[in-house]
């Protein structure tokens, strides 16, 4: 893509952007927004999820041997 034709599709979006009604553009923002992986689950794939799923259990574990007892 040559410069001069970047710069005509951004000032195209540009202008798409600021012809949009603001409850649109806040519409639209707000649905990027949902679709949006969490950030730990971005910067560190399924660890995090893996790490709270092991402490539950041992959590877990820990209340039900107080009942137990």
């Amino acid at each position: 893509m040559k410069t001069n034709d970047y710069v005509k599709y951004m000032t195209e979006q540009f202008m798409n952007y600021i012809d949009q009604p603001k409850e649109e553009r806040d519409l639209i923002k707000h649905e990027k927004e949902e679709m949006k992986k969490p950030f730990t689950t971005n910067m560190f794939g399924m660890l995090p999820l893996s790490f709270a799923l092991y402490m539950k259990k041992i959590q877990n574990k820990k209340e039900k041997d107080k009942k137990s007892m």
